[in-house]
């Protein structure tokens, strides 16, 4: 392993483990979704704006008209992203929020079958049948260990609703090619200030450190930081280790939820979460059946 795809690997691990610990920081600071996330625009943009500062971003030219529209929109629908994946947590929990949310490639693909022409192949097909049939076996499990019901659905629901926004984000951001992924990412969490500061409760702000702390830190390190790790990672590693990496991060959140709050998958949401985490890795490594045959044969 050369030194570039070491350091890029190191790099995915480490965006991979803060993403997962974003849940729990989520519940512990005690706000609600809304505030929670005009924080995190807020530190985020903080911290991003001297990064690019120092890249050398912020200079005249970096933008046109078209590229910074278009980095708005993605923004709005990052926000909007946040805020639906952050209020299923506490009601289906981080880990089948996070698991229902990795069904976004599937999402994407379908979007991208609509707006941009590209073909639905077999394979794509026979993944995303995998990936319904845990969202089956998931949605089943309502009421099952104390599930709450109707709460537990109206998670997976705000789940899907923010794999959906991702879609449509990354499918704008697939036009903004040139353009400096910081410089993005900036442009997301200011649209997410401007955007959230008229619903954020700001005449009463968090009284307790505990509750500053968590939204400093998912400002400063859970995007500021996350995403100068993520971006270096990308641009070092080929695509299918990045890919094969990025599954840490719903594993992560399935022990963090697990340790900090004691949730536990039954056996079926455990199947559910397979499904879906399995479908996800066969669609970004494009395993197909040939694949398997070839295990098989050695």
């Amino acid at each position: 392993m050369n030194n570039s795809i070491h350091r890029g690997s190191l790099e995915m691990v480490a965006a991979m483990l803060i993403s997962g610990t974003i849940g729990w920081l989520v519940l512990v600071s005690g706000q609600s979704v809304l505030d929670v996330v005009f924080w995190r625009c807020v530190f985020g943009a903080a911290t991003l704006l001297v990064v690019c500062a120092l890249l050398g971003f912020l200079r005249p030219g970096v933008l046109t008209r078209e590229t910074f529209i278009l980095a708005v929109l993605s923004g709005v629908a990052i926000v909007g992203n946040w805020v639906l994946l952050f209020a299923s947590y506490s009601r289906a929990s981080i880990s089948i929020g996070t698991a229902v949310y990795n069904v976004q490639p599937f999402m994407l693909v379908g979007l991208a079958a609509f707006f941009l022409g590209e073909k639905i192949t077999a394979q794509k097909l026979f993944w995303l049948s995998v990936s319904f049939g845990g969202m089956l076996a998931i949605v089943s499990a309502h009421g099952e260990q104390g599930q709450g019901g109707d709460n537990y659905l109206a998670g997976i629901a705000l789940a899907l609703g923010a794999a959906l926004l991702y879609a449509f984000a990354a499918l704008i951001v697939k036009r903004l090619n040139g353009t400096p992924p910081h410089l993005i990412a900036l442009i997301q969490v200011c649209t997410g200030v401007l955007f959230l500061a008229p619903m954020a409760n700001l005449s009463s702000l968090p009284q307790q450190a505990e509750a500053w702390a968590s939204l400093v830190t998912l400002g400063v390190v859970h995007t500021g930081v996350m995403y100068v790790l993520l971006y270096g990672a990308i641009q070092r590693l080929p695509t299918a280790l990045t890919g094969a990496l990025s599954f840490i991060y719903p594993i992560a959140a399935i022990f963090v939820d697990w340790l900090a709050f004691n949730h536990q998958l039954s056996s079926l949401q455990w199947l559910g979460v397979g499904a879906i985490l399995l479908a996800a890795a066969g669609m970004q490594q494009g395993w197909g059946i040939s694949s398997f045959r070839r295990v098989a044969v050695r």
